[in-house]
């Protein structure tokens, strides 16, 4: 078998456009290493990816269909047990593929529990060594960190001293962690910032439409330049103008990267990818987390606290507190170049 047959499955969760996204630099770090990576997710993140990279092969893994009720953690709760049966569908899925091709090397999971085996090395990354979820967040946690432990090392995408994702990923728990860096898909330009403010709508639904309706609302009767990206992948992109607004269905990644680039201020959800895609390009940005998505709610407050960026509720946001963003220093950091040592263990090293 030849450096070049070796091939490593690239496994991102459908929960969002986040989890695939922050892939992409993994997916050329391993092309770069001669790597062949195989892509396996389902839904929107396995059609973004496609898209991306439409010469690599994919595997269709079984959804977990996580969708969100008005108390969170009671509806996350009821569907315990559809999430533990695709994790256990998508375990089979991975096992059935690796017994048909001899020459993949290795696993890489971005949140998909099931997404290993005892015979090859398998990675899991996240930047939530801690889930918070208010006063259950001691056990959400330790049965995170007993997942972690099934697989050989965790990737936790952050500087070493958490400087992004805050107690989110302090442990001392022996998890195998290995903090990669920022990983982003961009890289900083300096050009002409055209656009006044860049809406960039994202996370499952409903909360996904609940955000593109209020900020649609808020932005109609605005005189300066808007774009809005919505975060809906279809086969063909989409694009169409409303008063000041011009609006896409979805943009991919070259795209996306000159929109935040070529932009004066961003509005997006506090996700951690989009927190370490904009710092890469150093952009201000003003946060909208989902609401009782604690993760998301943490961040933009520890980023407040530390005066990088404000936020707001969604049902409180009006245009006019974008003005807010002036007494903030906004986000900023050096996007971490993957290499050959953090892919030593697929070469047994």
């Amino acid at each position: 078998m030849t450096t070049t047959s070796k091939k490593i499955i690239i496994a991102p969760l459908n929960w969002g456009l986040g989890h695939a996204t922050r892939c992409i630099p993994i997916i050329n770090a391993l092309i770069s290493e001669k790597f062949t990576p195989i892509i396996a997710s389902d839904g929107n993140a396995l059609e973004f990816l496609k898209q991306e990279f439409p010469t690599l092969e994919t595997i269709l893994l079984p959804s977990y269909n996580i969708t969100y009720g008005k108390n969170l953690k009671l509806s996350l709760l009821l569907q315990l047990p559809k999430i533990i049966k695709a994790v256990q569908q998508e375990h089979a899925v991975i096992k059935h593929f690796l017994a048909a091709n001899k020459d993949v090397v290795g696993l890489i999971s971005d949140n998909r529990f099931g997404v290993r085996n005892n015979t090859i090395p398998s990675v899991y990354i996240t930047h939530q060594l801690n889930v918070l979820s208010g006063f259950t967040s001691m056990l959400t946690s330790k049965i995170h960190q007993i997942i972690i432990k099934k697989f050989d090392e965790c990737w936790v995408p952050d500087q070493l001293n958490s400087e992004f994702s805050g107690k989110l990923s302090i442990s001392n728990q022996p998890l195998n962690q290995k903090f990669i860096g920022v990983l982003s898909r961009f890289t900083k330009q300096e050009l002409p910032e055209v656009i006044d403010v860049l809406v960039i709508i994202s996370g499952p639904e409903p909360s996904r439409t609940n955000f593109e309706k209020k900020l649609i609302s808020e932005f109609k009767n605005d005189t300066r330049n808007i774009v809005f990206v919505l975060g809906i992948v279809e086969k063909h992109q989409k694009k169409w103008k409303e008063n000041n607004c011009t609006f896409y269905n979805y943009v991919l990644s070259a795209e996306l990267e000159s929109f935040i680039n070529s932009s004066k201020v961003v509005v997006c959800r506090s996700g951690y990818t989009s927190i370490m895609d904009l710092a890469v390009l150093e952009k201000k940005v003003f946060f909208i987390p989902t609401k009782n998505q604690e993760e998301q709610e943490y961040l933009a407050t520890y980023l407040y606290k530390n005066k990088t960026a404000p936020f707001s509720n969604l049902i409180d946001f009006t245009a006019e507190k974008l003005d807010q963003i002036a007494a903030y220093k906004g986000l900023s950091a050096q996007s971490h170049t993957l290499d050959s040592v953090l892919f030593g263990l697929f070469h047994g090293k």
